[in-house]
């Protein structure tokens, strides 16, 4: 018994001691490691904020530096540890391809989310229409692009659905133009509608008096002319002004004494001829 005691001393001191101080050696140089990344991550925060870099983009640089670091910060652990890095690194290297071809789709995506933040379509808070969704932009991701509805509702799109399809950026410049029709029948003034209208328009709330409302006679049908009111208004203030608009547009109507024909008594027959005698 005195033996076995004797060899499991031996077996400690040989082995188990010099495991223990390698995995506590280990866990500081973790901690120690992972402090320092840290620093360094808040530094190049700091850095690329001071050159007033989107947010967003501050974000991804942030995440990649982070990440490579706190990979060569294992590697490095695991060498001190005795653990052979070289068939490490292999392993990586080949779970690397495996998982590339895999998640083709992924890597797709990641590699247009570089593009949309270099290329810059879109920024956080615009408005834009890209990948069958119109929403606000909150978030450009490593692998998806996340926008808000008018609805309220979050959607995640794909970067390589977005960077692959037309990008239409309503928030780009400082207005945007807005076209409203107006149908009308024939025998109404249209001078004197174009004019109350044209009077009206920069009272209304959200229409920008530079560049000036515009009301033109857009075609002709067989009802009657349709008139184009075309205002200029900002980006974000486009769904309330349209309704603004909207209720101009019928109140200047029933001042002047018209209303807008209904499509089922213009498709109606005209009543029959009686005979005479």
């Amino acid at each position: 018994m005195d033996e076995v005691i004797v060899q499991l001393k031996a077996l400690a001191l040989t082995e188990a001691l010099p495991l223990l101080l390698k995995v506590i050696g280990a866990l500081f140089l973790w901690f120690i490691g992972r402090t320092i990344i840290a620093g360094f991550r808040k530094v190049l925060d700091l850095g690329l904020q001071r050159r007033q870099l989107d947010p967003t983009l501050i974000r991804y640089v942030g995440s990649l530096f982070t990440g490579t670091l706190t990979l060569m910060l294992i590697v490095g652990i695991l060498g001190l540890m005795g653990v052979e890095t070289t068939s490490f690194a292999a392993l990586i290297a080949a779970a690397g391809i495996a998982i590339g071809a895999a998640w083709s789709g992924l890597l797709a995506n990641f590699a247009a989310g570089v593009f949309l933040l270099v290329l810059r379509p879109f920024r956080v808070g615009e408005e834009i229409e890209a990948g069958g969704v119109v929403g606000i932009v909150q978030e450009i991701g490593l692998f998806v692009t996340t926008l808000d509805t008018s609805d309220n509702v979050r959607i995640a799109v794909g970067n390589n659905q977005m960077f692959s399809d037309n990008i239409i950026n309503y928030s780009h410049h400082p207005h945007r133009k807005m076209t409203v029709k107006v149908p009308l029948m024939y025998g109404v003034d249209v001078r004197v509608l174009q004019q109350a209208l044209l009077e009206r328009l920069p009272a209304v709330k959200g229409v920008q008096s530079t560049p000036e409302p515009q009301v033109e006679i857009a075609e002709f049908t067989v009802q009657g002319p349709i008139l184009a009111v075309c205002i200029f208004c900002k980006p974000t203030e486009f769904n309330d002004t349209q309704a603004n608009v909207g209720d101009a547009i019928a109140e200047v109507l029933l001042a002047v004494g018209y209303t807008v024909p209904m499509p089922a008594l213009l498709a109606a027959p005209p009543p029959p001829l009686a005979k005479a005698g």
